[in-house]
């Protein structure tokens, strides 16, 4: 293994265990110290915890769960997947053991981390969890749980993850509404959270998946199609068009771009051609060479072929 190779190992660990810590402080810091719930394995783990009067804490189901879930993770993503995903388990149980006795020793009874009003805690805790587990999904991990029923699902269906997450997070905070000393209002708290979460997972996870179709009008196409295919190594259709007004030929470039590439096209046709006209529409899914797979739960013909 090449020192660069070594480096970009260590810079993926250490960013799976800020984003454990993140994900770990979510709940232990603001959720459970609130009684609050929410979705995904440690929004089950939470129930039980309530439930048992406090008898089994969350943290300790959550990795009893997980153990059987880290078997599907290797299966279905594969051994480095899988690797990932013990790393995650080990390390988000272990920072939440010192995050709860932290707050135990340290929380004041009625204002968490500055935090007064009740409706701000799952706000920001949907806010902390997102970016905890869309870090970890980011660098290849997961927290376990629906984590790895999401990728999988998102893997072979073009479902997003945040819809997969909300279904089985909604189906969770439901069972708040079957303890004894739980009330409506906690499980809308949940709601929120779950909402919260699911409004910024995708941006977390998928920020360089999310892509752009841009139309561009000059004189000077051939100059920026150039650039877009020989510098950003990027494919451009031109179309042939017609100005209805000035009753003119001209050509139209085609571009699909990802969201980081964006800035750096949007300066080029700039300096190229300031009187270019351009529009920009988001896409929420592209599939082909250079961006994501056809997703259809059927393995490539190539694929297949590279695997004989």
């Amino acid at each position: 293994m090449s020192s660069k190779q070594v480096l970009k190992t260590v810079w993926e660990y250490l960013a799976l265990t800020v984003a454990c810590f993140i994900f770990g402080f979510a709940w232990e810091c603001f959720m459970i110290p609130n009684g609050m719930s929410a979705g995904g394995m440690m929004g089950l783990c939470t129930v039980i915890q309530y439930a048992t009067g406090g008898l089994i804490p969350a943290q300790y189901t959550y990795i009893a769960i997980n153990a059987l879930l880290i078997i599907v993770a290797v299966l279905a993503m594969g051994i480095g997947f899988g690797f990932k995903t013990i790393y995650c388990i080990l390390m988000s149980t272990v920072l939440m053991e010192l995050l709860s006795g932290w707050t135990a020793l340290h929380s004041v009874p009625g204002e968490f981390f500055f935090v007064q009003e009740t409706i701000l805690i799952p706000i920001l805790a949907g806010v902390a969890e997102a970016v905890g587990i869309g870090l970890v999904l980011r660098y290849g991990g997961s927290t376990g749980g629906t984590d790895i029923i999401a990728l999988m699902v998102n893997k072979y269906y073009p479902v997003s993850l945040s819809m997969t997450f909300l279904i089985s997070d909604l189906v969770i905070i439901s069972l708040l509404l079957f303890l004894p000393d739980k009330t409506f209002s906690d499980a809308c708290y949940g709601l929120v959270e779950v909402v919260i979460f699911s409004m910024i997972i995708d941006f977390v996870v998928g920020g360089k998946k999310s892509s752009y179709q841009l139309m561009v009008f000059s004189h000077k196409y051939k100059e920026i199609a150039d650039y877009i295919t020989d510098v950003m190594s990027r494919g451009v259709t031109v179309l042939n068009a017609t100005g209805w007004y000035t009753k003119q030929d001209r050509q139209v470039l085609l571009i699909l771009i990802n969201q980081k590439e964006f800035p750096e096209l949007s300066r080029v046709i700039k300096s190229i051609d300031p009187r270019a006209f351009m529009s920009v529409s988001p896409t929420n899914n592209v599939y082909g060479e250079g961006f994501d797979e056809i997703k259809t739960g059927i393995k490539s013909a190539s694929k297949k072929n590279a695997a004989k």
